[in-house]
């Protein structure tokens, strides 16, 4: 095992049990930084060593990519992902070949990107979780095999590397140990993006190779494209659920709700993200009563692929991305609605109103719902009481919503209107941390990698959450709420508060933008919020 400071590209192909161990993460800040208050990290269990690739830091991102029984097979793995590697700097791969080449001959090797990372931070500068370092590897690839200095040179023009399967199965790994935040291409003196190169990896290991993360793809958009969402919710079970979501809140807060399902003249499609229904449904039932109170004209979809905003193909799979963007957009085309609008979910902002408008034409407006939300609170078509959310709040901005879509402000005026003790993290807005979440991280549960995204793609961002709630934090009476407006934060933001048995310890809570609003409305005559009661 190497010592991370002697690492360099050309040891992905070494023949070592693990290339790293981390063991120099940062501090965490108060009252976290008290002995005890963190358990340890893991070492990989022998029989996932026999099964897996950990050999590059110990963790297992990929659980559908296993070791070759037989030297033919490990061939051909390698011959797969080096054609993958040369189609996708091929005119077939137009949609991103020109910033894909700008990103891949321009870097000047500054390493500006490497400050701007959270997993390269949080890892104590760990020389493998460098935003540049999967990059230098892959230029390493290509101008051994792809050039004819490289060709003819080898290690004397830098295609020092030995390419094996330990190698290419290295990469692949280290393809998921970035959450496409890139808050390092915003950083980069040259405009160059490493989260592309990052991208194009897993893109080659699951259109040429056949691998993706089992969360991402089989249980992913594989049941999205067969049960119409990607937590399997089917049709009639979507609709019991809105039912059951009816009774529940007439029970609970007096409110005669009902969803509009499949309303033909509606002006707005709402989509959200099918997790909210699983595990946040307070989260689509405050959408429905805004929406109702602000008197807008709109509608659910029942269809399959109408209730689910969910594509997971944005992080892995280009062709994915397109086939579930498509059937979305027709049944929003066959509703006859004016436009979508969705809801708090990060990737599906991007997916539907950035990716989709590349890849399809004769497409509805999308729009965000982050705008619309303020605009009923500036209009006054909400009665708002700010008093009813009187306990410190902060902000987590979605990398895919604010720093990669420029959707800041908004929701900061929402809050800065219905929360007294609203306090910004630092940094915030387009500068703000990843949740450690992003990319699918939020889902992915296999073997260790949980500890991974909470002990180490987290980290940072649990110390915003500290220092935002500094003073506070040890008061356990109050009440301290993250506002994280996309269900993979939530997810990524359930998983840290259950780790550190935050909730638990020191009363921090974390939920949507939409609760808090419903819970400020003078309408509503007992909290909408469960830690309030």
């Amino acid at each position: 095992m190497l010592d991370q400071k002697d690492l360099r590209p050309k040891d992905m192909g070494r023949s070592d049990e693990q290339l790293i161990k981390l063991d120099n993460l940062i501090p965490l800040l108060a009252p976290y930084d008290k002995p005890g208050m963190e358990s340890p990290l893991t070492d990989p269990k022998p029989a996932w060593k026999e099964k897996y690739c950990t050999s590059l830091d110990g963790y297992i991102g990929i659980d559908t990519l296993t070791r070759p029984k037989s030297k033919e097979e490990e061939d051909e793995f390698v011959r797969k992902f080096l054609s993958g590697l040369e189609k996708i700097f091929s005119d077939a791969n137009n949609g991103v070949l020109q910033p894909l080449l700008l990103s891949f001959e321009y870097c000047a090797k500054c390493n500006t990107c490497s400050d701007a990372c959270h997993i390269y931070t949080a890892a104590g500068n760990n020389e493998l979780y460098r935003p540049i370092y999967r990059s230098e590897v892959l230029r390493k690839i290509v101008k051994k095999y792809f050039t004819t200095s490289g060709k003819l040179l080898g290690g004397f023009v830098g295609a020092d590397i030995d390419v094996n399967w330990e190698t290419i199965a290295r990469l692949g790994e280290l393809a998921y140990r970035c959450n496409l935040c890139r808050r390092c291409a915003q950083t980069c003196p040259l405009g160059l993006d490493n989260a592309i190169l990052t991208k194009e990896i897993r893109k080659i290991f699951s259109q040429e190779m056949g691998i993706a993360p089992t969360p991402l793809h089989t249980k992913g958009t594989m049941l999205q494209i067969k049960t119409g969402s990607s937590t399997g919710l089917s049709k009639p079970a979507f609709l019991d659920t809105l039912e059951f979501l009816e009774e529940d809140t007439e029970e609970k807060f007096g409110i005669k709700l009902k969803f509009p399902v499949d309303k033909k003249g509606a002006d707005i499609l709402v989509l959200h993200n099918a997790g909210e229904f699983m595990a946040w449904p307070e989260n689509p039932v405050a959408f429905a009563i805004l929406f109702d109170a602000a008197g807008l004209n709109w509608t659910l979809s029942s269809e399959i692929m109408g209730y689910d905003s969910v594509n997971y193909g944005l992080w892995y799979d280009d062709v994915q991305a397109k086939k579930i963007a498509t059937m979305q957009m027709k049944v929003a085309k066959d509703f006859g609605v004016k436009r979508l609008v969705v809801a708090e979910c990060g990737h599906a902002h991007k997916a539907s109103m950035i990716t989709a408008d590349r890849m399809g034409t004769d497409r509805l407006p999308v729009e965000s719902c982050l705008p619309l939300l303020w605009d009923m609170v500036k209009s006054k078509r909400l009665i708002l009481d700010p008093s009813k959310n009187n306990f410190p709040v902060t902000l987590h901005d979605p990398c895919n919503v604010v720093r990669q879509m420029g959707i800041v402000e908004p929701q900061r005026n929402v809050l800065k209107a219905i929360c007294p003790q609203f306090r910004e993290m630092t940094p915030h807005g387009v500068d703000n941390y990843c949740c450690g979440g992003g990319s699918g991280f939020a889902i992915m549960n296999s073997a260790n990698f949980p500890e991974f995204r909470t002990q180490v793609a987290s980290r940072v961002k649990f110390n915003q959450i500290l220092g935002a709630f500094k003073g506070t934090m040890e008061d356990t009476s109050t009440p301290k709420y993250i506002c994280a407006p996309c269900s993979n934060c939530k997810g990524a933001m359930r998983g840290l508060l259950e780790h550190y048995d935050a909730t638990e310890k020191y009363n921090l809570q974390y939920g949507g933008l939409v609760e808090l609003m419903v819970n400020a409305l003078v309408s509503l005559k007992k909290p909408f919020l469960e830690f309030l009661e």
